[in-house]
């Protein structure tokens, strides 16, 4: 039986920015976040409803929710605004916005953070924990496909676990492409700009970051054996994968019924070349051990990454617990009030 626990007032609410959360998180602290968010999904231990979406007129606001049940329990919610003509437009992100983390046995609301370093960190996290199971571990080239901060960030979480020495780079805009790989070289890996997506099937993984709103990656840009982790299609309107593609593939998806909703698994479905019933597994039942990952080096791999709340509630827990150990790092309000 849970014995309750004595509590206190109100603790004061952490603000932490995006500086604060860069500092506090490396690599490994991603992976092991979000891990643990697909663990405790697996033993019940996190719940993630439906996320919401509110579209606007050139864009969207998304809100994402998720419990997780650690020594304490936490709940957070984040709201993002996913803007893909900012750049362009106004010099903003793409995606800005806040996660609230709060005391699920109190209500207390305990932290206020920035959402973009946890959402782009997360993400990449995600598909290097995939990419644990689903990449040939010998896997040394990686085509980035939209050359943002979130193909920045697949080529620094991929390279962290795979024995990357060569990444091709692409772009609908080539000097966004040319700008990532003068920014990205280092000694040990090779990264190159390319005009055409058909050089995707030269690399081992193809990671697509991009907001696009149709497919553009099909199976004669890809070789047998790529892991491709999929991650720009997060609402029903953007799509990367052609369902030829994915018919050919063995898919993954982080959250099945969500992916199928607005994920490339739902031009997939749309199309009737995939059935539901093709999904190989849910990230959460690898990470269990409850479905095998990948099982011959000729195997086409796709991870379909919508992103999910368990990400965003396993990082906030973790960024609050470690912020709570570095005085001065964070902003409290009942200090600023």
């Amino acid at each position: 039986m849970k014995t309750a626990l004595a509590r206190g007032p109100a603790p004061d609410t952490l603000i932490l920015t995006r500086r604060d959360i860069a500092r506090l998180m490396d690599q490994r602290a991603w992976r092991e976040a979000v891990e643990l968010g697909f663990r405790a999904s697996a033993e019940g231990r996190a719940v993630s409803p439906m996320p919401m979406a509110i579209e606007v007129a050139d864009g969207a606001f998304h809100a994402k929710g998720a419990s997780l049940a650690l020594d304490r329990t936490y709940v957070a919610v984040k709201l993002n605004g996913n803007f893909p003509g900012n750049a362009e437009r106004y010099g903003l992100p793409t995606i800005q916005g806040a996660i609230l983390l709060c005391d699920g046995e109190t209500g207390a609301l305990l932290a206020i953070m920035d959402s973009i370093e946890v959402t782009v960190r997360r993400t990449a996290a995600a598909s290097a924990l995939a990419a644990r199971f689903l990449a040939r571990p010998d896997s040394s080239s990686l085509f980035v496909a939209g050359c943002g901060e979130q193909g920045r960030a697949h080529l620094e979480a991929l390279s962290d676990i795979l024995p990357l020495t060569r990444c091709l780079a692409w772009d609908r805009e080539p000097g966004k492409a040319a700008a990532f790989a003068s920014a990205q070289s280092r000694p040990g890996l090779e990264v190159e700009a390319v005009e055409w997506l058909a050089r995707a099937a030269e690399c081992d993984v193809i990671a697509t970051c991009t907001t696009s709103a149709e497919a553009f990656l099909d199976e004669t840009m890809v070789k047998r054996g790529t892991f491709i982790a999929a991650v720009g299609a997060d609402s029903p309107h953007k799509g990367e994968i052609a369902p030829s593609l994915m018919a050919k593939a063995m898919i993954v998806a982080d959250v099945h019924d969500q992916c199928a909703i607005m994920g490339d698994l739902r031009l997939a479905l749309a199309s009737g070349l995939v059935a539901p019933g093709d999904v190989h597994a849910e990230l959460h039942e690898l990470v269990a051990g409850r479905k095998s990952g990948r099982s011959s080096d000729a195997q086409i791999i796709l991870f379909d990454s919508t992103g999910t709340a368990l990400q965003d509630v396993a990082a906030a827990a973790l960024l609050y617990e470690r912020a709570a150990k570095a005085p001065g790092l964070s902003v409290a309000l009942g200090a600023a009030a």
